[in-house]
């Protein structure tokens, strides 16, 4: 082995001789958890990066996929519950391509493929039939994609068409969705989807889509949209008009001089209404015009009269007419203006509101109590011909209580401030702590690691140990003189001469040189152990030049 490794492998041996049973025990745990984290760490870098194969897969294509994989020792791992296939990513194309010419996954083939497989002789029920399975399956795959939604199903109610334009009914849509774990729908994403639907189907409106989650939450009601129902819309509105009208009273009078209630009757049916209105337009001449004349004379004693009994004619005027008549008779159509209007009336429409607004007593000194009202009915959106009433009074506010809320509010304010003080000052002492426990420990460490087992070492049995090494070839020393070099040392600093002390120990100096030289490296050891330790390891190193 080369001098170097075997000098250090002998230094690492005395070093874990030295340690005591706690170092000992916590270098193995130590050695032993990076052994861990490098098998942990090879491991990880060895496993193969997997890929998804297919996701959102049923139970069959799932199960004949997984078959696929096993018969060609593929490796693979199921997420999602099941429905999620990873793969080794070098095997992502080449097992798509197999499971492509197998017809899998069979559910990604519904849609607009079914029409494909239909023949000459299908019959008109079959066609419709398949068509509408071609629709769902085209919306559900479309709404699938959406963010959240891992599976969705789409069911039409389409009217049959007839030639009778005031019976024809509107086309519905159901839709059921599954979202991801933890997962709900925002209402954009809800009002997205009532959109889709309803245009891809002909004449069927938004309002016309239901839409419902795995949890049996209505999103979206047939007739009411998206927004949800009635009582629901009645709130968000009554809130808005309630926030709107509260902020700029209290921008006028300051906060807290004034509140506001409101209470809307929202229109819980939905239906449409017709009108016809006609109207005469002013000179304006006949479209067209026509008259008749009928004139007749006769002489005296016809028998032109009035019936009489027996169906006799009876003469007018006792029977002294002379026959003779005129009649005339005119027949004219104007232009006429016809309007139309078909109104359709959702559910969710305010059909009154009532605006209750109390003012505190002396807040509104100098302000006009009729303006005040005008700039609440605009703030509201008040409709004096849909029947809306306002009411603003000015009366006395009860702040029996005000003091006492604002003293308890200040009161737990301070409260949990000097609670949040206290889990302040609690976890800076457990850190103190850890960090002064941690500091002890590094300094006894530390203390114990220097401090080595020294037995006393009497320098003149040194003698015999060095017979082989030569003298200098510098001047042999003088054992008189000191062996401390001229330079002069630092404070509190021992210098030794290393060579001097080995010239001085072949030369067999006196006892008193021998005592002088002990006491300096004893005198060195207090000062600095590690210098001491190193300086004895080169005068004890026989293979160690000077």
């Amino acid at each position: 082995m080369p001098t170097p490794l075997s000098t250090a492998a002998t230094r690492l041996g005395d070093a874990v001789k030295s340690f005591t049973i706690a170092q000992r025990t916590i270098a193995i745990i130590g050695v032993a958890a990076l052994v861990l984290g490098g098998i942990a760490l090879a491991s990880w870098l060895g496993k193969p990066s997997y890929t998804p194969l297919f996701s959102g897969l049923s139970g069959e294509d799932a199960s004949t996929i997984v078959d696929q994989l096993t018969t060609d020792g593929v490796p693979y791992e199921l997420t999602n519950g099941g429905d999620t296939i990873l793969v080794p990513q070098e095997s992502v194309y080449d097992q798509r391509l197999k499971a492509a010419s197998a017809g899998l996954p069979s559910s990604s083939t519904a849609g607009y493929s079914l029409l494909d497989d239909m023949g000459v002789t299908s019959s008109e029920f079959q066609q419709s039939t398949t068509y509408k399975r071609a629709l769902e399956g085209e919306l559900a795959a479309t709404i699938s994609a959406i963010d959240g939604v891992q599976t969705a199903s789409v069911r039409l109610a389409l009217p049959r068409d007839t030639v009778f334009v005031s019976e024809q009914g509107k086309p519905t849509a159901s839709v059921f969705v599954k979202t991801a774990p933890g997962v709900n729908l925002s209402d954009d994403q809800v009002q997205a989807i009532t959109n889709l639907t309803s245009a891809s189907i002909d004449r069927m409106d938004a309002v016309d889509v239901a839409v419902i989650d795995a949890g049996g939450r209505v999103l979206s009601a047939v007739g009411v949209g998206a927004a949800g129902g009635a009582g629901k819309q009645a709130s968000d509105y009554e809130q808005r008009v309630q926030g709107s009208v509260q902020t700029m009273l209290d921008r006028v009078l300051g906060p807290g001089n004034a509140t506001v209630a409101v209470t809307a009757d929202m229109r819980l049916e939905s239906g449409e209404r017709v009108a016809e209105t006609f109207t005469n337009p002013e000179n304006t001449p006949a479209l067209n015009e026509s008259t008749t004349t009928e004139a007749y004379e006769g002489a005296g004693g016809g028998n032109a009269g009035i019936l009489g009994p027996d169906n006799i004619a009876v003469p007018e005027n006792g029977g002294n007419g002379d026959g003779t008549f005129n009649s005339e008779a005119t027949t004219r159509n104007n232009a006429v203006n016809k309007t139309t209007e078909s109104t359709v009336l959702p559910a969710g429409g305010v059909n009154r509101q009532t605006v209750s607004v109390a003012l505190n007593q002396g807040a509104t000194a100098r302000m006009d109590l009729a303006a005040l009202t005008g700039l609440v009915s605009s703030a509201a959106g008040i409709d004096e011909a849909r029947g809306d009433v306002v009411t603003v009074e000015e009366l006395p506010f009860n702040d029996a209580g005000a003091a006492d809320a604002a003293a308890a509010l200040a009161q737990a304010e301070e409260d949990a401030a000097a609670q949040q003080r206290a889990d302040l000052i609690r976890t800076l002492s457990i850190v103190a702590a850890v960090l002064l426990v941690a500091i002890i420990a590094l300094i006894v460490y530390a203390r114990r690691s220097r401090r080595q087992k020294r037995e006393p070492l009497d320098l003149g049995e040194l003698q015999g140990v060095y017979p082989a090494i030569p003298a200098p070839s510098a001047p042999a020393i003088d054992p008189g003189l000191p062996l401390i070099t001229d330079v002069e040392p630092a404070p509190n600093t021992t210098t030794i001469d290393v060579a001097a002390v080995r010239n001085a120990l072949q030369a067999g100096a006196a006892d008193s040189e021998v005592e002088r030289m002990r006491a300096e490296i004893d005198a060195l050891a207090s000062q600095d152990p590690a210098r001491t330790a190193d300086l004895l390891r080169s005068m004890m190193d026989d293979r160690q030049s000077v």
